[in-house]
């Protein structure tokens, strides 16, 4: 089940950052199982992305696939941004049915920890470096709608039958 901001509890665990991930109190079948679980919940959802805490988890993970590439990071921190930056449009699985523009570096270098405790470092731009910033924002408590002056409600318009 993913949290979102309908469930006001939900809401207050989505806007604490998350604890570090301790790989000491974690074996490797439980690592695999937890990214499993978050990713059918992932693609479930049909998003591209997906933090530990969206799912209930205190811990700093996030999931994400592009370009037919899935990642898994621990303990992600971006350490670099371009000045270059891009409006695009975000949504979010916690944040349901609604859209907003949001500015973004568009290239940045993310590092972090991969599934076996080795540091990673990846460089990312585009769509790619977009989901790394907002599932990183998402383990430091923040949603993209902190981050946009501008909200829509995406509606769904039903075919009239009668016609």
């Amino acid at each position: 089940m993913i949290y979102t901001i309908n469930n006001k509890e939900q809401e207050k665990f989505l806007r604490r950052k998350a604890s570090n991930f301790d790989f000491s109190k974690h074996d490797k079948k439980e690592i695999r199982e937890i990214i499993k679980n978050m990713r059918l919940e992932m693609t479930k959802a049909i998003g591209l992305g997906l933090s530990a805490n969206q799912v209930g988890l205190d811990m700093k993970l996030f999931i994400a696939k592009a370009d037919g590439k899935q990642y898994s990071v621990f303990n992600p921190i971006i350490t670099k941004f371009s000045k270059e930056t891009i409006l695009m449009e975000e949504g979010c699985l916690s944040v349901p049915e609604i859209f907003g523009t949001v500015e973004r570096p568009d290239k940045i270098t993310l590092e972090g920890i991969d599934t076996n405790g080795k540091k990673i470092k990846i460089k990312a731009w585009g769509l790619l470096a977009r989901i790394f910033q907002h599932e990183t924002d998402h383990l430091n408590g923040i949603l993209f709608i902190d981050r946009t002056k501008c909200l829509h409600k995406y509606e769904v318009h039903k075919q009239d039958k009668s016609l």
